[in-house]
């Protein structure tokens, strides 16, 4: 009977020769990759944004974000990118002894820049789109609203919402290796993501789009005022939104996404699948 689906050493096994061939890629085409990859994501972050931004009931806001969302890591999957999250699971090559730390590390450095670039080029586009303008300027002052969140949350919850949410994007990758045929990719994609972004839980990558997005928004008075009139932000705690404020986020996230990612996922099914594979010897 014909198999619907890749068993699980199979996608494990999968996973390690794409980890080699992301290690060792040209450093040109992991820049390009890269920026598509974050300026995907950030296209799903903008997109749900405006989805959700005049719904107050918070589970609803996020499960109406959680079905759009997904979007990115589709995209990445189906078109090709370069996603500092997902690359957390070259892990696996490493620890098979097919790629070496080094390069991993070489991989993931050069891919996050590679996704702020992107991201930043979608968060410029969206601002001067006038996008923001929508609800009155309303969607300006939930951006501003999403951004202070973010810089304001604490170290230890950073790392661990980090943890989770790359356990689950790491998950949609492995599960997405799973699928044979292209629906079965974009289903397998679209319920972890979905149950990251209704968990609310913070991802490095995305995080580079909402906080410059909200630093953008910051710097337009009709929407520090309009932030004021609907959340009663001050002109003040816009102000705290700069460049330095975001390593605030993005430092503890980023560390709790690799440990997500490379430990919590990576390093546990590949030691899942040699323990099975030692077992057959």
């Amino acid at each position: 009977m014909e198999n619907y689906f890749n068993p699980p050493d199979e996608v494990i096994r999968g996973n390690i020769k794409t980890g080699v061939v992301k290690a060792q890629r040209p450093v040109g085409k992991m820049i390009l990759l890269g920026i598509m990859a974050g300026a995907f994501i950030a296209l799903g972050g903008a997109t749900s944004n405006v989805a959700v931004h005049g719904i107050a009931d918070v589970g609803l806001s996020r499960t109406l974000a959680g079905a759009i969302f997904p979007v990115g890591l589709m995209l990445i999957i189906l078109v090709g990118g370069e996603l500092f999250t997902g690359n957390c699971l070259i892990s696996m090559a490493v620890l098979d002894g097919k790629t070496t730390l080094g390069k991993m590390f070489k991989n993931l450095a050069i891919v996050y820049c590679s996704n702020l670039a992107g991201a930043l080029i979608i968060d410029v586009l969206v601002f001067f789109s006038g996008e923001l303008n929508y609800s009155g300027g309303g969607l300006g002052a939930y951006t501003i609203k999403v951004a202070l969140a973010k810089v304001t949350i604490s170290p230890v919850a950073a790392v661990a919402s980090g943890i989770l949410c790359n356990m689950l994007v790491c998950l949609a990758i492995l599960m997405a290796g799973a699928a044979k045929d292209v629906a079965g990719k974009i289903l397998a994609v679209f319920f972890p993501i979905c149950a990251f972004v209704v968990g609310g839980f913070e991802h490095c990558v995305a995080n580079m789009f909402y906080i410059p997005a909200g630093i953008l928004a910051a710097s337009r008075p009709d929407y520090v005022a309009k932030a004021q009139e609907l959340y009663g932000i001050t002109a003040q705690q816009c102000e705290s939104l700069t460049a330095v404020s975001s390593l605030n986020n993005l430092v503890p996230v980023t560390i709790g996404n690799m440990i997500g990612g490379a430990v919590f996922i990576g390093a546990t099914y590949y030691f899942i699948s040699v323990h099975k594979s030692d077992q057959t010897k």
